[in-house]
């Protein structure tokens, strides 16, 4: 069963039903503490009439005399005044008020019905001035009801007023969601981010760099397909051939043994082929990679060295390490040694036998620079960007064993170490060097 947290829901409707819960609530909360205001206002206003008519009452009737049951805002109004020997001077309704009451504000029930009292003494008479308790609290309760009147009228149409600007913000989401919906399968293209509101514009850019990194992903495989479809037509083609002069040569045994090296060789070269270029599919799209963590240049170095030591001996070559500084990047170590494999690959393949190669690590600005140098033919300047280029092989006498795919491997993995390639002339060997320098550390 679908937990509640994985269903999907709409931004819209969770915006709406907060925003609009929160109104409702706020204006009955406002609703009821205006209700209870004006309940109590109009309390202490009715009490403030009481006490003013007894002081309108202090020295007597007036002389046209009150109308029996006056009545004050329609509310039903009892006057009794009472002499100074406790005799009644003055009563305006045929309801009797208690002969004796508190003097100020009080409340008495006479004949079933509730009263409001207010008892003023003076020198010359005592006043009593009473209230229909209960149709007091009617006119009270309409005063309150109109009072909150205007809220009950407000909230609806604040409610609507909110649901349109909530509805207003959000389209352009929806403009970005129709847009998506109607794409391609193959377009990748960056959306639009003119328009959009600050909290969106980050999510959209993030979908337009995730866009950039599946299209690169994209054109690294179709460019793998067609590099493979062209580049291991040849390689194929000569194991066939090698194949067929094997089978030619099954008589001689000399001729079958050069057969089997070249064999061998054609084989060799086409695993090695085929292993440079996964490497480049892979980082060239950039896919899954092991986490970035610091890593001892110094070490790797040692390490490659150790790796291509075989090879090196093989050809007589003094390889080794120049002036080294201790130096420490981000990155992911493996890759690393790669790309330096690579390069020292490069650097004995090309060095005439009985050369050298050295290898070197150094400061400069506080920024990492690593350099492989080789006493070889070089590169002549004009072609230097082009040895980057894949499949560009350089002349040498050694040439069958390139694939032209080192350097591009190389360059590859130095950009997604945020580090640069440069090719030079070796100073000291006279060769080729090559530089790898990462950024200035902060």
């Amino acid at each position: 069963m679908t937990s509640a947290a994985a269903r999907p829901h709409s931004l819209r409707r969770r915006l709406l039903g907060l925003v609009l819960a929160a109104i409702l609530l706020a204006a009955l909360g406002l609703g009821a503490a205006t209700y209870r205001g004006a309940l109590r206002q109009a309390d202490a206003l009715f009490d403030l009439h009481l006490q003013q008519m007894a002081q309108a009452l202090r020295w007597g009737v007036p002389l046209g005399g009150l109308a029996d049951g006056a009545a004050d805002d329609g509310i039903e109004v009892l006057i009794q005044i009472w002499g100074l020997d406790g005799t009644l001077v003055f009563r305006s309704g045929p309801s009797p008020l208690p002969p004796r009451a508190v003097l100020g504000y009080s409340d008495a029930e006479v004949d079933g019905r509730r009263w409001r009292i207010y008892t003023l003494h003076t020198p010359m008479q005592t006043v009593q001035i009473a209230q229909d308790r209960d149709a007091r609290q009617a006119r009270a309760r309409a005063l309150a009801l109109q009072a909150t009147l205007p809220m009950a009228l407000l909230a609806p149409l604040l409610m609507l007023a909110v649901g349109w600007i909530i509805t207003r913000s959000l389209a352009p989401v929806e403009r970005m969601r129709r847009q998506v919906a109607a794409r391609a399968d193959d377009d990748l293209s960056p959306l639009p981010e003119q328009g959009l509101p600050q909290e969106v514009r980050p999510l959209v850019h993030e979908l337009n760099l995730l866009f950039g990194r599946v299209d690169a992903a994209f054109a690294a495989q179709k460019n793998f397909v067609a590099d493979a479809a062209h580049e291991l037509r040849s390689p194929l083609a000569a194991l066939r051939l090698q194949v067929q002069a094997l089978r030619r040569a099954s008589d001689d045994a000399s001729g079958r043994e050069a057969a089997i090296a070249r064999l061998q060789q054609g084989i060799e070269r086409a695993i090695r082929l085929v292993g440079q270029m996964l490497v480049l599919a892979r980082q060239e799209a950039g896919g899954e990679a092991a986490p970035v963590q610091p890593v001892a240049l110094q070490a790797l170095l040692q390490e490659a060295i150790g790796a291509a030591l075989p090879q090196a001996t093989a050809r007589g070559i003094d390889l080794g390490l120049a002036a080294v500084e201790p130096a420490t990047v981000q990155g992911r170590a493996q890759e690393l040694l790669i790309l330096l494999n690579n390069l020292v690959d490069n650097a004995i393949k090309y060095a005439p036998p009985g050369g050298r190669v050295d290898l070197g690590l150094a400061l400069e600005d506080g920024a990492p620079v690593l350099t492989v140098e080789d006493s070889g033919p070089g590169i002549p300047e004009d072609q230097r960007e082009r040895a980057f280029d894949r499949f560009h092989r350089l002349g040498s006498a050694d040439e069958a064993a390139g694939s032209g795919l080192g350097l591009a491997i190389v360059r590859a993995i130095a950009q997604r170490h945020g580090a640069s390639v440069r090719l030079d002339a070796s100073a000291r060997l006279g060769g080729l060097r090559a530089e790898v320098r990462w950024p200035r550390r902060p």
